[in-house]
Order: structure tokens, then C-alpha cells, then sequence
């Protein structure tokens, strides 16, 4: 059973620590997300599970591979601070795993955007756009999953060299990949790919019904990087962590 530390106790990590026991994992201890760790003062554990802030991650990082453990981020916007995360991993000979989204379902639906845009490509009369909607409390716009999805179609289709998210008063340079976002009611999350032709729309689009999708990739997650060392982004080794190989 590994033995995990939750960083961040909000809503997501609440969900965690209820459903740490069905994916073989035992919480030894939990900090809210302004709390500090202290590496001088941590029970022993395995691997550690940040969802708190992007303020606070850094810091996260740095405490948890002080103590040579492994480290699953699921905070989002913390980005900036990268190649100072991706530095300790080295130094440390630790294991970092990080996703923008630790839902299963997200990640094969970015698969079949990244294999749906490559056949895209070949036909420059379909247009493509990204549209997201999410419970009125996130804070990040437009949400990590959607950029992520937009970086895919940006590497898959020729014709698209940016990303525009901002509303457009104007005809939209045909250049640009157009993401929008929506912020209502308590939507856990969806995301949507529109293909636009001529003649015909293609629509690829994931809706998350619960929080369980990503509390289930997240644990997974901690299990597979239990043990192991390098920097891991969950979008290359979702399958790996779903078939549990190593």
C-alpha cells in the first residue's frame, strides 16, 4: 500500500483522502494548501499529492524531494516555475509526475484530438475551435485541460500558429486557434473540439459527471510513481498508469 500526503485539502483533496483506501493508498497526513511543509517535520510516506496553489508548489517540491519521495501535481497555473521543478527531479534522483488534468477520460479524449487533428489537416476547409465551460469558482481561464487541447491542435494542424483567447470584436485571423470559456452554475468540467466545414461539423467532447474521474487518475497516478525516478508528464503515461505497468 502507498503511503501518500495530501497537499492542499480543499474539495479535491477531501475527495482523495475518502477514496485513498479503494486504490491501495493510506494517507499518513494532510496540509492545507496556505499551510507550509515542513520537511524537518513530515510522518514517513511514499508519495505526495499536491493540489493546492501555484504559489505553493514550488516550495511543495522542494520539500518533498528533499526527503528523496516522489511527487504527484495536479495544481494547475504553476507553470512559470517548470524548469525549477523539472531541476529538482534531476538533482534529487526523485519522481515527479504533473498533469493538467488527472481524469482517465480527458486523457484519451486527447488522444482522439490529436489523431482526429491529424486527419484534419489534410482538409484546410474545416475549421477548428476549442470550447470549455466550468463551475463558477475556478480560477484559472481558460482552464489547463483546454490549453492543453489547443497546444495539440496548434502541433496538428498546419494552417493554426497561435492561440487566441480572448473574445474576438472583429473577423478572427484564420491563423488563429479560437479557445473559449464559460463559467456557470457547478459544472465540474467540459470540454469540447469542434471541427467546422462546408458541409458538416465533427464534434469531439469529454463532460465530467463527478470529481471520482480525477481522485481515481491522481491516486493511480501515486501508485505507478511510487518507487520510480524522472519527470513525467500524465498525458505520456496515462496508459501505462492505467494498466499499472511500470
Amino acid at each position: 500500500m502507498t503511503r501518500i500526503i495530501l497537499l492542499g485539502y480543499g474539495a479535491m483533496g477531501l475527495a482523495l483522502d475518502l477514496a485513498a483506501r479503494n486504490h491501495d493508498c493510506f494517507v499518513v497526513a494532510k496540509y492545507d494548501a496556505d499551510e507550509k511543509l515542513d520537511a524537518g517535520n513530515v510522518p514517513d510516506f511514499d508519495v505526495a499529492i499536491d493540489f493546492s496553489v501555484p504559489s505553493a508548489v514550488l516550495n511543495n517540491a522542494k520539500a518533498v524531494n528533499s526527503l528523496g519521495k516522489g511527487l504527484v501535481i495536479g495544481t494547475t497555473g504553476w507553470t512559470e516555475q517548470f524548469d525549477s521543478v523539472k531541476d529538482l527531479a534531476t538533482k534529487n534522483n526523485t519522481g515527479i509526475l504533473y498533469g493538467s488534468n488527472f481524469s482517465i477520460g480527458v486523457q484519451l479524449f486527447l488522444k482522439m484530438v490529436r489523431h482526429g487533428a491529424s486527419l484534419f489537416d489534410a482538409e484546410p476547409s474545416y475549421d477548428a475551435a476549442v470550447q470549455e465551460w466550468h463551475h463558477t469558482r475556478k480560477l484559472d481561464s481558460p482552464s489547463g485541460t483546454a490549453l492543453s487541447t489547443a497546444s495539440i491542435l496548434l502541433e496538428e494542424l498546419r494552417r493554426k500558429n497561435r492561440i487566441e483567447t480572448e473574445t474576438q470584436h472583429q473577423g478572427i485571423d484564420p491563423a488563429s486557434l479560437h479557445v473559449t470559456s464559460a463559467r456557470t452554475g457547478n459544472i465540474v468540467g467540459t470540454h469540447q473540439v469542434q471541427f467546422n466545414g462546408p458541409f458538416d461539423s465533427i464534434e469531439i467532447k469529454h463532460t465530467a459527471a463527478s470529481r471520482d474521474g480525477f481522485v481515481q487518475g491522481a491516486l493511480k497516478s501515486a501508485v505507478w510513481l511510487d518507487g520510480k525516478t524522472g519527470l513525467y508528464d500524465f498525458q505520456d503515461v496515462v496508459l501505462d498508469v492505467l494498466r499499472g505497468t511500470k
